[in-house]
């Protein structure tokens, strides 16, 4: 009785179904097993000789592939990785009186500062070898901080996995240059530097740097363009443009051609993905940087030639209203009172459009050609003066930045555009007003601001003399200003006459 109790209470029927189930289950997995046939599965094997290459076309590949190869063993060992650290250091709050000092004592000036260390990357092309000391070429912004201020510290990492400390030699912001050196006992070769000159589009392109830290690598393109101007800050350069792949850390390494030599030097990216690689990678052509090196290294920086004129680019409707349509340069819209310019009478309103029977194509190249220049050298500059081409020989100086900033010397230090829809828009030009020019700018200090012209205002007359157009404006002030200037401006619907400035 008492088994029976036992046999029939709910402990032992939930035991007994747990054990039918798994006895069902593993029954059922065996029978499936045993039921399928190894001649059931499906057999797959790789097809053998799928696609046949002509073995003409198989060698040209080869070929192609072994310059490919030649190149990246020719350059990867005169590049290097430049590794970078900035020291900031950062006062902390001080505390004085009861109870710091009790504790503590007095707290003296810099005491308590902590020091935060932020790391850099960065690539450079080996040049230059004196002895046992190597000159590596690279961009400024590499060697400064977000400041723009030199890095505390320069490691170099060659190819052979080895590590120097290096120092900074020199730097050009407006070329974003700069030279770096190191000492070793190792032998690397020198780079090979070509005639960037030469590049044209569609010529292979092969980068080598070392992106986001991947030392040593290699990507390959074509020449997209050449001639681009633009990229950050306030560079002079104009670029080689391609599609080979471009990231951090590639800035200061090099772009080569097929052969192997160096044509540019990788600078920026164009990217609307916070700084990934889109096909849009900027170089700086290397005939920039050659100008550069010997004085990087002779000199420890760079005496760029100075011309003394405000320049900048035309677009359609002032290249109409100044009568040359069609023609490429760089616009003199201000003169430096004394400087090579005005000494040579170079004019504002002058049209440059040749350095040296060069013809210039836009405000930057002119700029970048001027900084090349020799300082006591002369050259002779191409104008167009109204309708008529003037040739003036100019005596190139030294670029002094205190000078090339000394507004009160810009003649006359405003620019004036012709009224346009665009212009009405951006400035809020009342559309009742429909003859003069339009105030955009005016440089601080300049005899426009002394004599109170102010940005928006409507130049009616200079001198006393009607203008309609930037044609007449210029005129005026070229024929009739060389001892005396004023404006009769309106300003908010007022008619208003500006104080005379004597020259």
């Amino acid at each position: 009785m008492d088994v029976l109790k036992r046999l029939s209470s709910k402990n032992l029927l939930f035991f007994n179904l747990v054990l039918m189930g798994a006895i069902f289950g593993f029954s059922f997995a065996f029978l499936s097993f045993t039921c399928t046939s190894p001649q059931s599965k499906a057999t797959v094997k790789a097809q053998e000789n799928s696609v046949t290459i002509p073995a003409s076309a198989l060698e040209v590949a080869e070929s192609i592939q072994t310059v490919f190869r030649s190149v990246a063993d020719k350059v990867i060992p005169s590049v290097v990785e430049l590794k970078t650290v900035s020291v900031r250091k950062q006062e902390t709050p001080s505390f004085p009186g009861i109870p710091f000092e009790f504790f503590f004592g007095p707290q003296q000036p810099g005491e308590g500062g902590r020091e935060f260390r932020s790391q850099g990357l960065g690539s450079g092309i080996i040049v230059r070898q004196e002895r046992n000391t190597y000159f590596v070429l690279t961009n400024n912004h590499v060697v400064t901080d977000s400041n723009g201020n030199p890095v505390d510290e320069i490691r170099i990492a060659a190819g052979d996995s080895k590590e120097y400390p290096a120092e900074l030699v020199a730097r050009e912001p407006r070329r974003d240059l700069a030279m770096v050196k190191f000492s070793a006992p190792e032998k690397y070769p020198l780079a090979v530097l070509g005639d960037s000159d030469l590049v044209d589009v569609g010529d292979w392109a092969i980068a080598v740097g070392n992106p986001l830290g991947f030392e040593s690598s290699v990507t390959m393109g074509i020449v997209s363009a050449v001639g681009r101007t633009g990229g950050p800050g306030d560079n002079i350069n104009d670029f080689i443009q391609t599609d080979a792949s471009i990231n951090q850390g590639n800035s200061g390494g090099a772009l080569v051609n097929i052969r192997g030599e160096v044509i540019g030097i990788n600078m920026w990216i164009a990217s609307s993905t916070g700084g990934g690689s889109m096909g849009l990678g900027f170089a700086i052509p290397i005939n920039n940087a050659k100008s550069v090196i010997d004085e990087f290294i002779n000199k420890g920086e760079v005496s760029d030639g100075w011309l003394g004129v405000s320049l900048l680019d035309v677009d359609s409707d002032m290249s109409k209203d100044m009568g040359i349509e069609g023609k490429q340069g760089a616009l003199a819209s201000g003169v430096f009172l004394d400087s090579p310019a005005a000494k040579a009478g170079i004019q504002p309103g002058d049209f440059i459009t040749a350095v040296d029977g060069k013809e210039m194509r836009s405000s930057r190249q002119l700029t970048r050609i001027v900084a090349d220049l020799k300082a006591g050298e002369k050259h002779i500059f191409t104008v167009l003066r109204g309708n008529r081409s003037v040739d003036l020989t100019v005596t190139i100086a030294v670029r002094n930045n205190e000078v090339a900033a000394e507004n009160g010397k810009l003649w006359p230090g405003l620019l004036a555009l012709p009224l346009n829809d665009n212009v009405r828009k951006e400035l809020q030009i009342d559309d009742k007003i429909k003859k003069g020019l339009v105030v955009v700018q005016v440089v601080d200090k300049s005899p426009a601001a002394v004599v109170g012209i102010q940005r928006k205002d409507i130049i009616t007359a200079v001198n006393g003399e009607a203008v309609n157009d930037l044609n007449t404006f210029y005129s005026i002030l070229r024929e009739k200003a060389d001892k005396e200037l004023w404006f009769d401006v309106s300003r908010g619907g007022t008619n208003l006459e500006t104080m005379r400035f004597k020259r």
